[in-house]
């Protein structure tokens, strides 16, 4: 059965989508950009900060989903260019210990409002 997720700590979605789904025992969570689920404002004064705030507000839906960043099998990160990769993957890096998740790292043209950075995970859900 398929169940919507939703964190009141992460920010509410931009557009039609939901912050998560779970469906057997997988939590697909949607991309995360930098915005500080508070002010609803962008937390990007530079690339760590930006990046944190994605790694965080990914937590927030993790937690909402009886998940911890050591259930997350998969990410994907989009970049808004490739420069930005080792910085963007020491934070990153940081929120995982032991085994780390599967991933692919892109650059793409542009990400929602102009943000440098946008991850989006799978999960394991253990509930």
């Amino acid at each position: 059965m398929k169940k919507t997720i939703r964190s009141e700590q992460a920010p509410s979605p931009i557009g039609p989508y939901s912050q998560a789904v779970a469906i057997d025992g997988l939590v697909f969570l949607s991309g995360q950009i930098a915005i500080d689920p508070a002010t609803g404002k962008l937390n990007n004064p530079d690339l760590a900060a930006e990046t944190h705030q994605v790694m965080k507000n990914i937590g927030a839906v993790l937690n909402a989903a009886g998940c911890t960043y050591a259930d997350v099998v998969k990410t994907t990160i989009f970049l808004s260019d490739m420069d930005l990769f080792q910085g963007v993957n020491v934070v990153y890096g940081s929120y995982f210990t032991g085994d780390f998740p599967a991933r692919e790292t892109v650059a793409v043209k542009g990400l929602p409002m102009g943000v440098n950075v946008e991850i989006s995970v799978i999960a394991l859900r253990r509930m």
